[in-house]
């Protein structure tokens, strides 16, 4: 045993030399990193860079999966619920950015083959890109569905 022990120091020198070992109970490769708020998120508010920051958790933090871990998933996005300062961000707290609120004009497009309608509506509820919201007709008062566009517009498939 004590002639196994220089090797052993050699080669746990030569390791510490490559950056190949880590000493202390938690090493930072091994820490689970999230995006956190650096302040109270409220509901309702869009997420700007400025307002997260990234932040190093244990390795074995229980849900881990169930909390953002990159700060693109955050951006840009709609709190749904108070997010609180330093602590990690639940996926269901997030949700896309309304282009389209609840009881305004919205402009309707109709389209099939090679025939184009548009009109206008009133939104009975709000919508992210690519969701389906209820309308009312301005004109005949007559509630439709369709899915909302990035530019805000609604478009009906199949009349």
């Amino acid at each position: 045993m004590t002639r196994a022990l220089p090797m052993v120091v050699r080669l746990l020198a030569a390791s510490l030399l490559a950056g190949t070992v880590v000493c202390g109970p938690a090493a930072a490769d091994e820490a689970a990193h999230f995006a956190v708020p650096a302040t109270v998120i409220y509901p309702g508010d869009v997420i700007r860079e400025e307002l997260i920051m990234d932040r190093a958790f244990a390795p074995n933090m229980p849900g881990a999966a169930a909390f953002v871990s990159d700060r693109a998933t955050v951006i840009g996005r709609t709190a749904r619920r108070t997010l609180v300062a330093g602590q990690p961000i639940p996926l269901n707290a997030l949700e896309d950015q309304k282009v389209v609120t609840r009881g305004s004009a919205v402009k309707v497009v109709i389209e099939e083959d090679s025939l184009s309608i548009v009109t206008y509506a009133s939104a009975l509820q709000s919508g992210s890109p690519g969701t389906m919201i209820q309308l009312r007709n301005l004109d005949t008062g007559v509630i439709i569905r369709g899915i909302v566009q990035p530019d805000g517009s609604v478009r009906i498939q199949n009349g």
